[in-house]
């Protein structure tokens, strides 16, 4: 079968794009595709340079999300003890996690600063987690360590910590919030009923 070829050449911004149909299929000049490949790249690094930035963004905001949602809750349950507790805990957890960062020293991967250890974003995050997890059950708190856990990677992929950075944040974290953090105790209507050389006494008692 006699083969059907055609060549064009049309400049484009000053230079000339050829392009050859031969056999029905375009054939792309060694040039052209070259400054495909490139700008395909070009586009694919931009697009995850993107990506990590959003990540790394998600992670500061959930490292002041968690704590709000956590004291947040203590406030729109009246839980006063629940309140203290979390205080406690969260002013223990800078405590740890400051001293520590400014006694070790540690430069951190992308050498940007000498803060690495612990992870400050995790162990924050993760002791309003515990403290959610211990004070209202795991009903509430499986999402919030999901969250916390979440903010540990946002650490990994932004090059701020190492592994072991984001382990020591999360151990000081729940620790933290362990220390002094009680099951909350949700009493409702209690009958009671007493007598005393006669006297007969029914009453209730209805305690968050």
């Amino acid at each position: 079968m006699p083969t059907i070829g055609y060549a064009s050449s049309t400049p484009v911004n000053g230079f000339k794009m050829i392009s050859i149909l031969n056999n029905g299929f375009l054939i792309i000049p060694q040039y052209t595709r070259t400054a495909l490949l490139v700008s395909l790249i070009i586009f694919g690094t931009n697009m995850l340079s993107a990506q990590d930035k959003t990540i790394t963004d998600i992670g500061d905001v959930l490292l002041i999300a968690l704590p709000a949602s956590a004291l947040g809750s203590t406030i729109a349950v009246g839980d006063k003890q629940g309140t203290w507790q979390f205080t406690k805990g969260f002013m223990l957890n800078q405590a740890l996690t400051i001293g520590l960062k400014m006694a070790i020293d540690k430069p951190r991967p992308d050498l940007s600063n000498n803060s690495s250890f612990p992870s400050g974003h995790t162990s924050t995050t993760f002791q309003s987690a515990a403290f959610i997890q211990k004070r209202y059950g795991w009903k509430y708190g499986a999402a919030a360590y999901a969250l916390a856990g979440f903010t540990g990677y946002t650490r990994l992929q932004s090059d701020k910590h190492d592994v072991w950075d984001v382990l020591a944040g999360a151990i000081i974290g729940v620790g933290s919030s362990y220390i002094f953090t009680t099951p909350y105790q949700k009493k409702h209507m209690e009958i009671t009923f007493s007598s005393n050389t006669g006297n007969y006494l029914l009453g209730y008692s209805y305690k968050f």
